[in-house]
Order: structure tokens, then C-alpha cells, then sequence
């Protein structure tokens, strides 16, 4: 026969634990924390602004290099992690109130849940009150960064220009329609004495439409090569190399410009996935932070307490 009065007894001494009326988290301690911490956070933030601006110079031969910035960048935000949420946890490890008839292992878990709480909770303030400008600034990045893949061409189209027949200054929509005025005002007889900074200004408009649509016409072409051949006085046959030649230089200058315009689009992909990776890891080794120096503020208290 079982015996029933060990059933209706299920604690050891038969006497239930007392269970605290009100709730295990100090949310004064907690909140008191999360303050500390983001104050810190603000003033490492400013002073670290400080420091980088101060190692940086516009002169060439002075100030640190990128690398050497991007790594002190990173070097500092760990160490505004650790500082600031390693203080604001042990402020909230020790303001928190001690409880009384608690195993020693249920403290050790609410002073590390409290730590947490008062990283959870700044970086939530932190977020809502930095998160437009966050917003805006990332979305300034991805659109500057488009605008460097799609307009690489329209670069490129600039640069080899310039090189290659000297255009002429203006938007793109601009050059378009001088280009167009230049066919309906063309001469089949181009003459020697015209102008040389109009002509060179037409055949300067004439190469960069050329490139912007990828080749040349052959209209266009014959153009081009009776107004050279007209204005440095040379023959058909070696104005047409000439045209050939500064149109290939055109192209690949172009097409120079465009990888290098990729290049730089892909090395600012990079160093922004690194940088948020790293702000990631930051963020949790101060949640790691937060929580060690609580408990580390929750011994300190109760063994004052003790004493």
C-alpha cells in the first residue's frame, strides 16, 4: 500500500518555498543601467570622433592610412562595447535589490538576465532614437553606390571624351541635342578655315554620342574624317587612322573607366559588409559584457550585504 501522505507532500521538508510577491526584475536598476551605459556609449562615440578626425589630414603625406583607420574604427567600437556595457551592467548587478530564501544558482541567473536587460534595453533606445538617421545614411550609401554602378558609363563616357577629341562641357541631355543641331547643320565640303575650337567642339560632341551609343556611325565616321583631314591638312587615308585610332583609344579608356568605377563599387561593398559584421560582433560581446559585470555587481553587492 502506497503511502498517501508522501504523494500530498511533494517538497522534501514538506514546508513549500516562499515565492516573493513582486516580479524578479529591478527595472529601476535595469533602466538606472541602461542610461549609464548609453551616456558612455555617447561620450566614447564623441570622443573617438575626436581621435579620427584628428589622424586624418587631407594632405597626402600626413595622417594615418584607410586600413589603419578601418581598424582603429573597429578597435574603438569594441572597446565603447566593453566599457560602456561592462559598466552599466555592474551598476544594475548592484543597485538591484538582494533576494532573500533564493538558491545561490536562481541569483546567479536573474543578476546575468539583468546584465541583458540593460544591453536589450539600451540598444533598443539607441535604435528608436538613432534609427532615422541610421536609415538615412544607409540609404544614402545604396544610392550612392548605384549611382556609381549606373552611371559608370556616362564617366567614362566624360573621361574618354576629353581625351580622346576634347568635348565639349554640358549634361548629357544637352550634348544630345547639340549633337543633333550638328547633323542638320553639317556640310558635305567641310572647309579649312573654319573655325578650329567649333570644329574641334563638334567632333568632340560627335565622339562622345559615338561612345555613349557604343560605336560610330558610318555617317558620322566620314564626317569626322573630312573635318580632320580638313583642319590638320592631312590626307583622307590617314585622317581615317586617325579616327579609327582615337576611337579604339576611346573605347578602351571607357571601358577602363567602367572596371575601375566596379572595382571601387565592390571594394565599398566590402568594406561596408565588414564594418556591419564587426558592429554585430561588437554588439554581442557587449550583451556578453553586460551580463558577466552583473553578476560580477550582484556578488560584490550580497557579499557586502553579508558583511
Amino acid at each position: 500500500m502506497q503511502n498517501t501522505s508522501s504523494l500530498s507532500q511533494p517538497y522534501a521538508d514538506g514546508v513549500p518555498p516562499r515565492e516573493s510577491a513582486i516580479s524578479a526584475v529591478s527595472w529601476a536598476a535595469v533602466f538606472a543601467g541602461a542610461v549609464i551605459a548609453a551616456a558612455l556609449s555617447l561620450a566614447l562615440f564623441a570622443g573617438g570622433t575626436g581621435l579620427g578626425f584628428l589622424s586624418v589630414s587631407p594632405w597626402g603625406d600626413e595622417g594615418v592610412s584607410a586600413p589603419t583607420i578601418g581598424i582603429g574604427i573597429i578597435v574603438w567600437m569594441l572597446i565603447t562595447q566593453i566599457l560602456s556595457y561592462g559598466i552599466g551592467g555592474y551598476v544594475a548587478g548592484r543597485l538591484r535589490t538582494k533576494w532573500v530564501d533564493v538558491h545561490s544558482d536562481e541569483v546567479y541567473f536573474r543578476d546575468t538576465a539583468h546584465g541583458f536587460l540593460v544591453w536589450a534595453l539600451s540598444a533598443v533606445v539607441s535604435a528608436a532614437l538613432l534609427g532615422s538617421a541610421l536609415a538615412s545614411m544607409a540609404s544614402g550609401a545604396a544610392k550612392a553606390g548605384a549611382a556609381v554602378a549606373a552611371t559608370a558609363g556616362t564617366a567614362a563616357t566624360a573621361a574618354a571624351t576629353a581625351g580622346a577629341a576634347g568635348a565639349s562641357n554640358g549634361g548629357g541631355m544637352e550634348r544630345a541635342t547639340d549633337y543633333l543641331t550638328d547633323t542638320l547643320m553639317r556640310s558635305e565640303r567641310p572647309e579649312a578655315n573654319t573655325d578650329p575650337e567649333a570644329a574641334r567642339a563638334e567632333v568632340g560632341r560627335v565622339v562622345a554620342m559615338s561612345i555613349t551609343r557604343g560605336d560610330m556611325t558610318p555617317a558620322d565616321r566620314d564626317y569626322v574624317v573630312k573635318v580632320v583631314a580638313a583642319q590638320a591638312g592631312v590626307e583622307p587615308a590617314v585622317a581615317q587612322r586617325r579616327v579609327d585610332e582615337a576611337i579604339q583609344n576611346a573605347k578602351k579608356t571607357a571601358e577602363e573607366a567602367k572596371v575601375k568605377a566596379k572595382e571601387a563599387a565592390d571594394t565599398a561593398r566590402k568594406a561596408a559588409a565588414a564594418f556591419a559584421l564587426w558592429g554585430f560582433a561588437s554588439m554581442l560581446i557587449g550583451a556578453f559584457v553586460a551580463s558577466l559585470a552583473a553578476t560580477w555587481g550582484g556578488r560584490r553587492r550580497d557579499t557586502v550585504y553579508r558583511t
